[in-house]
């Protein structure tokens, strides 16, 4: 039988101590994950440790949700966007004109479902102009394109905040919602 020295003991109980706690970390760190997420966390809200205690880890029933209202400061109407600023709700493809640093351009919201939206701009001529195009799924995601003169550029992935303006640079971003709804925006710097 072998004796174990106080330096000994302590060792083990330190290595029990560390073993105890990576298992708890780890039994915390998995808990609470259904891959959902409510309006609350699609909004930037997050979860208490309390809400994530083992008891909420039951299957929930969906709660009948009521008609969606998405609401927009300038309404559905997308005469707002004719002095290059707005925030409207479209439901269904629209196509309508805008100005961006290049000058006119036609914007064509071409997809509008359930957390989905897909849009293009085009401006110029086919042997003078250009385009740009976008596409989201899923909540808390969106686009936005810049618009430079003689450019613009595109990003789609997580939804960000309302874009500020800038001198020269206009933005347009789109965000998809509950009810077949997208939130589309338009800042002129």
């Amino acid at each position: 039988m072998t004796r174990l020295t106080t330096a000994g003991r302590t060792g083990r109980l330190a290595g029990s101590a560390l073993l105890a706690t990576l298992a708890l970390l780890t039994v915390a760190g998995c808990g609470g994950g259904s891959g959902e997420e409510s309006g609350d966390a699609a909004a930037g809200a997050s979860r208490t440790e309390s809400e994530a205690s083992p008891a909420d880890s039951s299957p929930k029933k969906p709660s009948p949700s009521p008609s969606p209202t998405v609401t927009a400061a300038d309404g559905t109407d997308t005469g707002a966007c004719a002095d290059g600023n707005c925030e409207i709700a479209v439901s269904k493809p629209v196509t309508f004109d805008i100005k961006i640093p290049d000058g006119p351009a036609k914007l064509s919201v071409t997809k509008v479902g359930e957390y989905e939206v897909g849009y293009k701009v085009t401006h110029g001529t086919s042997k003078n102009g250009g385009s740009a195009r976008g596409s989201a799924s899923g909540k808390g995601s969106g686009c936005i394109t810049y618009f430079y003169e003689n450019g613009n550029g595109t990003r789609c992935g997580g939804a960000a905040g309302r874009p500020e303006k800038e001198a020269g640079t206009v933005a347009l971003q789109m965000l998809p919602g509950p009810g077949n709804t997208a939130i589309l925006r338009l800042v002129s710097g």
